[in-house]
């Protein structure tokens, strides 16, 4: 959004706060919203198919803003006016430069770059979302991975919190963050849809939890002697013969095994 906009914002705003402090008069409840309309746009939006069905995704000039799951276009305008205080209008179809790239990460031809407007969100949230985007498709990392990553390691149920009120889910893929005992774990639109968008991209969580309830944690490669998170590079489908089990990545270490550079295993300890 132009300076000038975020100006005229922050101006509209502060005339509606002076007017709803004066006893007399009450600025009605669309009071905001009909400012919103004429300073600018707002965002816009329109459905896509997902293999977890239809997700109605919010867009602006700043990037994707929502992406959420509703019985019909009125719930997802109430629930998107609520949380963002912002208006909505529907539009007949995502436009061809924001279609595209969606439709190419979901079926995973390629990785494009999506942009996102997170200004809603504390900057903490916006570390552990912009983490989350990091994770490969196909693979999984814990939420202690998370917090250590992003320098605060005691924060693991923040983290938890943090991606539990993703507004992009999907896109950004809070759904590759699993337990770090490879159970699955909760999931924004429900823990169904976390398996099978996990099972879309290749992970397989019934295989990780198979490994979690045996205690596994990593896996390593007799070929390099390296060791990884279960997921890296696909490891766990691996049955080539130079792939050991670990339970812990000091067991891994004391067989001389070297923490892997990019899953970066030994964060999760």
């Amino acid at each position: 959004m132009p300076q000038s906009e975020n100006k005229s914002l922050a101006e509209a705003r502060e005339l509606i706060q002076k007017l709803r402090q004066i006893d007399a008069v009450q600025a009605p409840p669309t009071l905001l919203s009909s400012c919103m309309e004429r300073i600018g746009p707002g965002d816009s939006y329109a459905i896509l198919e997902t293999p977890i069905g239809v997700l109605f995704v919010a867009y602006n000039d700043v990037g994707i803003s929502a992406v959420m799951q509703a019985q019909d276009a009125a719930e997802f305008e109430r629930t998107f006016r609520a949380r963002f205080q912002r208006p909505i209008r529907a539009k007949s179809a995502l436009p061809e430069s924001l279609a595209r790239p969606l439709v190419e990460q979901l079926s995973g031809k390629s990785s494009p770059e999506l942009h996102f407007d997170l200004r809603n969100v504390s900057e903490f949230e916006r570390a552990v979302l912009l983490k989350a985007l990091e994770i490969p498709r196909g693979e999984v990392r814990p939420y202690n991975w998370i917090a250590r990553e992003i320098g605060r390691p005691k924060a693991v149920r923040a983290v938890g919190t943090a991606l539990g009120s993703n507004p992009i889910p999907v896109l950004i893929p809070c759904h590759r963050v699993v337990r770090s005992d490879g159970q699955i774990g909760e999931y924004i639109f429900g823990s169904s849809n976390k398996r099978t968008l996990l099972n879309v991209e290749g992970a397989d969580p019934e295989l990780l939890e198979r490994l979690g309830r045996s205690g596994v944690r990593f896996l390593g490669d007799t070929s390099d002697h390296s060791f990884c998170l279960p997921t890296c590079n696909g490891m766990h489908h691996r049955a080539d013969g130079h792939i050991v089990r670990f339970h812990s990545d000091q067991e891994a270490l004391s067989a001389g095994f070297r923490p892997c550079n990019a899953c970066r295993p030994v964060a999760v300890s």
